[in-house]
C-alpha cells in the first residue's frame, strides 16, 4: 500500500514540531513541512531535525517555493537549502508568473540548486496559478532539461482544471516522485472568482470518498505505491478536531480505509 504523509496544510496552524509529533501520533509514515523563508531560522531547523529524529519519520517534501516575477530566487534557495538539511525529498512549487519561459528558466535553476541534495523540484498546476492545468504544467516541463524536474498532482486541482486523468496515466512515472491526495465537493467554484477558488482550496476539501472526485479512477492513473501526500485542508475538520495529533488520526483512518478498498 502506498505511504502517507501528513501534508502541513492538515494542520495549518501549528508549526514544524507539532506537525511532526501529530504525523507521527497520527499513524502517517511521512510528513510535509511548511517553510516559509522570511520567517524560518536555524532554530527552526534545530528543532525539527529533531523532531525527525525523535519519531523516525521520513520528511517527503517541505513547501512552497511560489515563484512570482518580482521575488527574488534567493528567498527560494532558502527552501530547499532547509529541506536538504532535514533530509527532504521534494520541494512543492507553483507559480504566478504569466510568463511560462520564465518559470521554466527559473525551475531549471532551482534544480540546479537542487543538484547536491537530489531534492525533487515539483511544479503543481491549478487554476489558482498561471500554470492552470496539465497541458500547461507539461509544457513548462517540457523545457527543462533537468533530471530533478518533477510534476505534482492533486486531485482537487486536476478537477477544477479540468484535466484528463487518461492523460496523467500516459506521463512517464519519473516525472512523479508523489502525489497529493484529497476528496472534495462535486460544486466548482467560478474559475475567474480568485477567493471563491482559494476557500475551496484550503476549507472545503473532503475525507477520501466522502466527496465526487473520480479518486479511483485517479489513484490508478499515477505509478503504484508511490507516497501519497495527504493535503486535506479543511474548515471542519479544523473544527472538528482542533488537537492536531487527533485531527492527523482522523485522516489517517479514513485515508487508510479508502486505500485497503481501492488498491
Amino acid at each position: 500500500m502506498n505511504p502517507i504523509s501528513l501534508a502541513s496544510g492538515v494542520v495549518p496552524e501549528f508549526g514544524p514540531v507539532e506537525t511532526i509529533e501529530a504525523a507521527r501520533a497520527g499513524g502517517f509514515d511521512m510528513v510535509g513541512l511548511w517553510v516559509d523563508p522570511a520567517e524560518w531560522t536555524a532554530v527552526h531547523t534545530r528543532d525539527a531535525r529533531a523532531a525527525l529524529a525523535a519519531t523516525g519519520l521520513p520528511l517527503l517534501d517541505v513547501e512552497v517555493i511560489w515563484l512570482k516575477p518580482d521575488v527574488s530566487l534567493d528567498a527560494h534557495r532558502k527552501v530547499i537549502d532547509v529541506g536538504a538539511e532535514l533530509g527532504a525529498r521534494n520541494v512543492l512549487c507553483v507559480s504566478s508568473d504569466p510568463d511560462h519561459a520564465r518559470t521554466a528558466a527559473q525551475l531549471f535553476e532551482l534544480c540546479r540548486h537542487a543538484e547536491g541534495s537530489g531534492i525533487r523540484v515539483a511544479l503543481e498546476f491549478g487554476i489558482f496559478t498561471e500554470v492552470k492545468n496539465l497541458t500547461a504544467a507539461m509544457a513548462v516541463l517540457d523545457r527543462i532539461g533537468h533530471p530533478l524536474k518533477a510534476l505534482l498532482i492533486d486531485p482537487i486541482h486536476v478537477d477544477r482544471s479540468g484535466s484528463s486523468i487518461a492523460e496523467i496515466a500516459r506521463l512517464d512515472p519519473a516525472l512523479l516522485p508523489y502525489a497529493q491526495f484529497c476528496d472534495a465537493p462535486v460544486e466548482r467554484p467560478d474559475p475567474y472568482d480568485f477567493d471563491a477558488v482559494i476557500h475551496d482550496a484550503i476549507n472545503l476539501r473532503e475525507q477520501c470518498g466522502e466527496g465526487a472526485l473520480p479518486l479511483a479512477a485517479l489513484y490508478h492513473a499515477l505509478p503504484p505505491g508511490i507516497p501519497l501526500a495527504i493535503e486535506l485542508r479543511s474548515e471542519v475538520l479544523r473544527d472538528a478536531f482542533p488537537h492536531p495529533a487527533l485531527r492527523a488520526a482522523a485522516v489517517a483512518e479514513a485515508t487508510r480505509r479508502w486505500l485497503e478498498a481501492h488498491a
